[in-house]
């Protein structure tokens, strides 16, 4: 059987796993923007990943529309769109998806599948995680560069699409709550702020120890608040969440030794924050930074760290074109903090 998988939201997560589902067979059509569908139409994709993948799928292997009306007749849908298009990207759901169509988030943030849940209350909407990096090259080249792979909310509803996705390399992770593997995720994804402000590859700004001191910072608030809300997040390295957070402050050299052994990044690799800046595009800052000063203020603790992130990014989608160093990003947040304290 051939399954048909209709990707909403044409970017380079998208595509590598739309793609990658393409090459094992399945009948994928990707639904995007029309500079990034006519730039896939002309080269096909070529997909590679840090391990050695490498896919190849001509145009003819695939379809594009800028429409959703493929998901009249899909199987399955992936939703790859940043979140702040999640509502009206769910819109264009209804009256399009079928009863009982399955409709997967592979998106940052916690609570997108809600938003599709009600605004499309027929299908099966399950939440799920993309946990790489995806790089954009050009000639349709997507590079996996890091670790991870998919982990999604187990459904009974999955069990078809599993071979499909095992074929393409991209095994799902099913655990019975996705919630605190999403809480999990968010604590990593907090260094997508510092990353796009410092203008560095991944893999350079994580070998800066200032660097690492402001992500410990956000992840260290993230984690108090999340203990007041009784959230657990999940375990997602081989060293716990609060091991992780003081790990970051050590030493490079000390560092180094400690991060080879559970950390592969490709030297390319960036943030989907950092693309976005550079393209100037509003960023996800809301959902990653924002959720941490939303449950701050639920549950009555100050988020100071977390605030001025998202008030340095904002400038940064505002047009502000500076880069941080690490110093200066660090005497940043400890300012913001040291003022928060002042005024408890």
């Amino acid at each position: 059987m051939t399954f048909r998988v209709t990707v909403l939201g044409a970017g380079s997560v998208g595509i590598f796993v739309g793609g990658k589902l393409a090459a094992a067979g399945a009948d994928v059509t990707f639904v995007g923007r029309p500079r990034v569908i006519e730039a896939i139409t002309a080269s096909g994709l070529w997909l590679t990943d840090l391990d050695g993948g490498d896919d190849r799928v001509a145009a003819t292997g695939f379809r594009v529309a800028t429409e959703p009306d493929s998901a009249a007749t899909a199987d399955l849908v992936l939703v790859t769109v940043k979140s702040a298009q999640t509502a009206d990207t769910a819109k264009q759901l209804i009256g399009r998806a079928r009863p009982a169509t399955v409709i997967l988030s592979l998106q940052n943030g916690i609570g997108n599948d809600s938003v599709i849940r009600e605004t499309v209350p027929s299908a099966v909407a399950l939440a799920g995680m993309v946990m790489f990096n995806v790089i954009q090259h050009e000639g349709g080249r997507f590079h996996r560069g890091t670790e991870g792979g998919l982990a999604v909310a187990d459904d009974p509803a999955l069990e078809r699409f599993a071979p499909l996705f095992r074929r393409a390399g991209l095994e799902l992770d099913r655990p019975a709550d996705l919630r605190p593997v999403q809480w999990g995720k968010l604590l990593l994804n907090l260094n997508n702020a510092v990353n796009a402000l410092s203008g560095r590859a991944l893999r350079e700004q994580l070998s800066g120890r200032d660097y690492r001191r402001c992500l410990a910072l956000a992840q260290l608030e993230a984690l108090a608040v999340m203990h007041r809300a009784r959230i657990r997040p999940a375990r997602l390295t081989l060293l716990p969440p609060e091991v992780l957070a003081r790990v970051l402050t050590l030493p490079d050299a000390v560092y180094g030794r400690i991060a080879g052994r559970f950390l592969a990044i490709d030297p390319m690799a960036r943030s989907s924050m950092a693309d976005d800046l550079a393209l100037g595009r509003k960023t996800e800052i809301n959902w990653l930074c924002g959720e941490i000063v939303t449950l701050g203020r639920m549950v009555g603790l100050a988020t100071p760290v977390n605030a001025r992130l998202i008030e340095l990014v904002n400038a940064a989608e505002n047009g502000d074109p500076r880069t941080w160093s690490g110093p200066e990003l660090l005497a940043q947040l400890r300012a913001a903090k040291a003022v928060a304290a002042e005024h408890r």
